[in-house]
């Protein structure tokens, strides 16, 4: 689980990002140390919270040796996505593959050494943000998550 470092300026453009672990941040001149650090600190809040939500105690899957799929709604500067491929190459994964509706040409640039495959179904020439590609870019509520989560973990157990 990880989330955006947001630039204090512009909360949806990526400077990095945070997992419960681990943190990944682009150096900007404008940004103070101490705006990270409080960042990190809210950041880490929500993402305990939503572990002990939606994993209910339970341990990590093993991804060693095993493909992963890495899904967003797409990526612009492909900081967060960034950041979750390297926690998740730490497990050792035999592959880690992205997939994302929309990007910008950067992000698949930068994430071209870090991912074993990524696929997008659109990198327009002009990328102004992933929501302007969306009619409905609101967030997934934590309710949609437990749903979709319970739905899985019905499927796998029947079979």
């Amino acid at each position: 689980m990880t989330k955006k470092i947001g630039h204090p300026g512009n909360k949806e453009y990526a400077i990095g990002a945070a997992s419960l672990s681990d943190h990944f941040v682009v150096p900007h001149r404008d940004v103070p140390d101490v705006y990270i650090q409080r960042e990190l600190v809210a950041i880490r809040a929500r993402l305990q919270e939503m572990y002990q939500k939606f994993m209910d105690g339970k341990t990590p899957e093993d991804i060693s040796g095993k493909t992963v799929f890495v899904i967003d709604d797409g990526m612009a500067t492909g900081n967060t996505i960034k950041a979750t491929v390297k926690l998740l190459r730490k497990g050792q994964p035999g592959k880690i593959v992205v997939g994302v509706p929309v990007a910008s040409k950067e992000s698949i640039q930068k994430l071209a050494n870090e991912a074993d495959e990524i696929v997008a179904l659109q990198i327009p020439e002009v990328f102004y943000g992933v929501g302007a590609f969306y009619e409905n870019f609101s967030e997934v509520s934590d309710e949609e998550v437990t749903f979709y989560l319970d739905k899985f973990n019905r499927l796998r157990k029947a079979g």
